[in-house]
C-alpha cells in the first residue's frame, strides 16, 4: 500500500472525527485531518533537522525539525508519535514521546490539518528512512535558528516551531516564513 492510499480520519475544527479517507484524498480535498510535529534532540539538547526526500507528498525536498506525520484512522496521536519517530529516526525502543499541546494548522489554501507537538530524547544513534529523509543532521538550537533564513522549510513545521518557543516562553520574533 502507498502512503497515499493510507486510511485516515477526517476531523472538524473541534478535532471530532466525521468520516475517513484516503490521504491522497485527504490532500487533494483539502479534507482536514490529524498529525504528530516530534521535536526530537539528543542528549547534548541538539535537534534533529533534516530535509525531506523529494518524493514525499506534501511539502517535497524541504527541510524540517520535526519528525512526524499524519495519524492513521482509529490511530490515537500518542501512538503516532511513537511509531512516526521511530520510522523516522529508524530506531526502535523510543520513550514515549511527551505531550506538549495542539493546535490547528491552516494554511488558508486548503492544507489544515490538526497538529499535536511532542518531545523525545533520543540516545542512540539513528538511522533514518532513506524513503522519507535525504539528508539530516542534530543541530544546536542556535544554529537551526541561523537555518531560518537559508533554508526552506516545510511551513507547517514553521508553524509548529513558532508555537513550541512560545509555548516554551521565549521571546523574539516568530520564525521566518510564518504568520503567527
Amino acid at each position: 500500500m502507498s502512503s497515499a492510499d493510507e486510511i485516515l480520519d477526517v476531523v472538524d475544527e473541534n478535532d471530532r472525527i466525521v468520516g475517513q479517507a484516503r490521504r491522497g484524498d485527504a490532500y487533494a480535498e483539502g479534507l482536514r485531518h490529524r498529525c504528530v510535529f516530534v521535536w526530537a534532540r539528543d542528549p547534548g539538547g541538539r535537534v534533529f533537522v533534516h530535509r525531506r526526500t523529494a518524493t514525499k507528498l506534501v511539502f517535497p525536498a524541504l527541510y524540517d525539525m520535526f519528525v512526524g506525520g499524519v495519524v492513521g484512522a482509529g490511530e490515537s496521536y500518542d501512538d503516532a508519535a511513537l511509531r512516526e519517530a521511530e520510522e523516522e529516526l529508524g530506531v526502535s525502543g523510543l520513550p514515549r514521546p511527551s505531550f506538549l499541546f495542539k493546535f490547528l494548522y491552516d494554511d488558508g489554501a486548503g492544507r489544515t490539518w490538526w497538529s499535536a507537538v511532542y518531545e523525545v530524547r533520543v540516545t542512540g544513534a539513528v538511522s533514518p528512512q532513506v524513503e522519507e529523509v535525504a539528508w539530516y543532521g542534530f543541530l544546536p538550537e542556535a544554529e537551526l535558528e541561523g537555518r531560518l533564513g537559508e533554508w526552506e522549510f516545510v511551513p507547517d513545521g514553521l508553524s509548529a516551531y513558532a508555537r513550541l518557543r512560545a509555548w516554551r516562553g521565549l521571546s523574539g520574533p516568530a520564525p521566518s516564513g510564518d504568520p503567527a
